[in-house]
């Protein structure tokens, strides 16, 4: 049903699911992606036995029911045949999967277990595996339940700048671009509404814009040479002069992709089958347009759609128009060629034959007579060579989404796991503020255990000396005797209202805070804070409060028995 809840219309009466596996030899499975292309994978090329490849088959066809993507069947048979040939190389090969063994699993494990591209194949051959009933139990089944964690990625996002400066290229090649078809398709309007005298040159370039608006190019004779009459018309043979005026080429396109990928952090994969974007039919007061911009969510077939409004220079929407603007014809051409057709990416080949311009795969690549819809990886890294770079797309999206510190098309445990924490760039950055909240937790802890003894300038007859300080009152101690002494420890007493610190103490207190530090050197550092953290950081707090000066004189007059002491209060000798 619809989602306004009128009834889809039905198949006709006789209609059938196409067959995916073949059922005269139950060897080749036939994937049929979400547009309708199918891809057909031979299992009896498999260096297996026939048993086993129609096992493998039956599973891979099973999930190639689900699978909308040629690009997720490929990499699941290319990595079944990866098992294959590593099943083969076994002195006993097995049959079937029956006669798998958890040893062989182990094997193949340590095998490829030291690459991302082989921990990769390992999982989707565990979860092709795992659906067969016979290894649901068992040493191969727990091998197949082994977890395979990701390896630290190799791409990383580009430093502060570079991304900025591969956009300046890329901004600089498609606004050329841009200018050239839109001051081109001006013209051509003005041909068809009449504004040039017949027979003189404007409307002759009218005219063979007209032609290669139509169909991609001038009119030619037999041997690829432009009619004399066109020739004068647009000024030589060169693609420049004839199908350039009114299409993107191959690197022209790129670029406009790169920018895409910059502005909204679309991956290749989403930029290559996004449809057409609508403007919105209101447009407001204002007459600014609103695209709704469909993009693929990061798995499946489910689309999610964004809102992009074109509010002047340098605003993403305004990227939008411009890149609507240098496609129309394309995309108007693609339409006439083959109904139906609609990428937003669109542009003309300038070798149709050139391995380049050959199409391997559809899901990235449509081809419409000489019109090309959506990209390749090769596309990228044939335009990052022009400038000295690699492809820019995945450094540039990582970087995009690292900027943005959000997850475009991906989940947020895929983002913090794949995206943020492997970043060298991220770690980098990091660091500083992972030092400064230590510091401010350092400062907070300072904070929270001061000092709470009192300072004196001269010591009181009537107080009682401890090894740290003199107590003015032992009855009102925080941990009394029975007999009503107090029971704390000597290194408590600066944490005690009673207590009464005057310059007498300073050079036992420096040598118990230099013993502290010592003590921290060679213990580990959770056993160091349980037992000496609260009292060093009230020496600490001392320190601050008497000055650097006068600490600096008491700890020139520390003597033999301040060490004696502080050797037996730190040993315990001196708790009660």
């Amino acid at each position: 049903m619809s989602p306004k809840g009128r009834k889809a219309s039905l198949p006709p009466a006789d209609h059938t699911a196409p067959e995916v596996l073949d059922p005269l030899d139950g060897l080749m499975v036939h994937h049929r992606n979400r547009d309708g292309h199918v891809r057909d994978y031979g299992f009896s090329a498999l260096p297996v036995a026939e048993t086993l490849q129609h096992s493998l088959a039956v599973l891979f066809a099973a999930r190639a029911r689900r699978w909308g993507s040629h690009t997720t069947s490929r990499s699941h048979f290319d990595s079944l045949r990866a098992f294959a040939a590593f099943v083969s190389e076994q002195d006993r090969p097995p049959c079937d999967l029956d006669e798998l063994t958890g040893s062989l699993m182990k094997a193949w494990w340590l095998k490829l277990k030291g690459s991302q591209g082989g921990r990769e194949t390992l999982r989707l051959v565990a979860s092709l595996l795992h659906d067969d009933p016979r290894l649901q139990s068992g040493q191969v089944a727990e091998e197949l339940a082994r977890r395979v964690p990701v390896l630290p990625r190799k791409v990383q996002s580009y430093e502060s700048g570079e991304l900025d400066g591969i956009k300046l290229k890329a901004r600089r090649m498609f606004r050329a671009a841009w200018l050239r078809i839109e001051e081109n398709a001006a013209h051509l309007q003005r041909w068809h509404d009449g504004g040039f005298a017949p027979d003189t040159p404007d409307a002759a370039l009218g005219e063979a814009l007209d032609l290669i608006a139509r169909t991609g190019d001038a009119v030619r004779y037999a041997d690829g040479n432009i009619k004399k009459y066109f020739l004068d018309a647009v000024g030589g043979h060169s693609v420049e002069a004839t199908w350039k005026r009114l299409f993107l080429d191959r690197m022209e396109a790129t670029a406009l992709g790169v920018l895409l990928m910059a502005e909204f952090g679309w991956n290749l994969s989403v930029i290559n089958v996004m449809p057409t974007p609508r403007a919105a039919p209101d447009q407001g007061r204002d007459g600014h347009p609103t695209y709704k911009v469909k993009v693929r969510k990061h798995k499946g077939d489910r689309f999610e759609t964004e809102n992009v409004t074109d509010t002047g220079a340098g605003t993403p929407g305004r990227l939008l128009t411009h890149a609507l603007q240098a496609t129309r014809f394309a995309r108007a051409l693609a339409h006439d060629l083959a109904p139906g057709a609609d990428r937003f990416l669109a542009w003309r080949a300038r070798y149709q034959n050139h391995p380049s311009q050959l199409v391997k795969d559809v899901e990235r690549r449509l081809v419409v007579g000489p019109i090309r819809l959506g990209l390749s990886s090769a596309d990228g890294t044939e335009w990052g060579k022009l400038f000295g770079w690699g492809s820019p797309f995945q450094r540039g999206r990582r970087t995009v989404v690292m900027d943005r510190g959000e997850p475009t098309q991906h989940t947020q445990s895929t983002h913090e796991r794949k995206y943020v924490l492997p970043d060298q760039r991220v770690q980098r950055e990091a660091a500083p503020v992972i030092a400064a909240g230590a510091a401010s937790a350092l400062r907070h802890a300072q904070e929270t255990v001061k000092l709470a003894a009192q300072l004196v300038t001269q010591r009181n007859p009537d107080d009682q000396e401890t090894a740290t300080a003199d107590c003015s009152d032992t009855s009102g101690s925080p941990v009394p005797l029975p007999d009503g002494g107090c029971g704390a420890s000597f290194l408590l007493c600066l944490a005690c209202e009673n207590a009464r610190v005057h310059d007498d103490h300073h050079p036992r207190l420096v040598a118990l805070h230099r013993a502290l530090g010592n003590a921290r050197s060679v213990l580990p550092q959770q056993v160091w804070d349980r037992r000496w953290s609260d009292p060093a950081a009230r020496l600490e707090d001392l320190k601050r409060k008497i000055g650097d000066g006068r600490w600096q004189q008491a700890a020139d007059r520390i003597t033999d028995i301040d060490r004696e002491i502080v050797d037996d209060l730190l040993n315990g000798d001196l708790n009660l």
